[in-house]
């Protein structure tokens, strides 16, 4: 009797589950796997999330971003602009850049392919470590973040987005991977400490790459219509993610990608 109740127990918290969380769809999906016994292997409890459908009916594939996360790029930004550097903190940040660019042009040259997936690692760390601080800066001090905490971590998934994309493009090579994973490593905790010690020189830090990133992407985009890299069709992902033409190619999305790095630049020197 008592692992009848028990066993009831289990499978009305896993109904609750799906009513309160999941929707009718993951509560009909689930229901039909009960009576078979089979996990769904790409699913989180074993329960799937509800089904999406783009704007001509057809299943979104997508899992790592929802069709109302999708947005279109603001090509006409501009991409001139620049943050000259005035007091010593500025400069430091500058020079610190500055530096930074040199063995990443060595080390990829001109494959920018890889170089934008190295770029992208790196970029995505600090929208996190500054959402993530805030966000612990919120708590303790029992105060709004007048919007910051967002902002930044919509930063950081936009920049994973981006690597997301590249990753169908490029193709690293088992010791590109590995600095890679070196990189972010330090990365994520250098700028972790430099943003506890000043958060203004760290999104200095941030606004300047991201400058570098427009130099970069602007290169590339010379690369492909040149003819050196060849323009290939858009990958299937980058195409839901900013709402591009059927027929897009690389160089589409290297626009895009372009015109986001513009808008973190922005952001980036307004915080700082």
């Amino acid at each position: 009797m008592s692992r009848m109740l028990l066993r009831n127990a289990i499978q009305g918290q896993r109904l609750w589950l799906c009513n309160n969380i999941l929707g009718s769809q993951a509560r009909w999906r689930w229901q039909r796997q009960s009576s078979s016994s089979v996990k769904d292997t790409g699913s989180y409890w074993g329960l799937s999330p509800p089904n999406s459908a783009r704007e001509d009916g057809s299943l979104w594939p997508w899992n790592s971003f929802r069709p109302w996360e999708t947005y279109a790029a603001d090509l006409s930004i501009d991409l001139t602009k620049h943050h000259v550097p005035k007091t010593f903190l500025d400069k430091f940040a500058y020079w610190t850049v500055k530096a930074l660019r040199l063995p990443t042009d060595v080390f990829f040259q001109r494959r920018y392919g890889c170089r934008a997936m190295m770029l992208e690692t790196v970029a995505a760390v600090p929208g996190m470590v500054g959402g993530m601080l805030l966000h612990c800066k919120s708590l303790r001090r029992f105060q709004h973040s007048g919007g910051w905490i967002k902002a930044l971590l919509e930063e950081a998934e936009n920049e994973r987005m981006h690597l997301m994309t590249f990753m169908e493009v490029a193709k690293p090579r088992w010791y590109e991977r590995a600095l890679v994973f070196t990189v972010q490593g330090a990365f994520f905790n250098a700028y972790f400490v430099l943003y506890l010690i000043s958060p203004k020189l760290a999104h200095r830090i941030v606004g300047y790459l991201e400058e570098e990133a427009i130099h970069s992407y602007t290169e590339f985009l010379k690369e492909l219509d040149c003819g050196n890299i060849p323009n290939v069709p858009a990958p299937a992902i980058a195409i839901d993610y900013w709402r591009l033409p059927k027929g897009s190619t690389l160089r589409d999305v290297v626009m895009v990608i372009r015109a986001d790095e513009a808008h973190h630049r922005d952001v980036n020197h307004f915080a700082s």
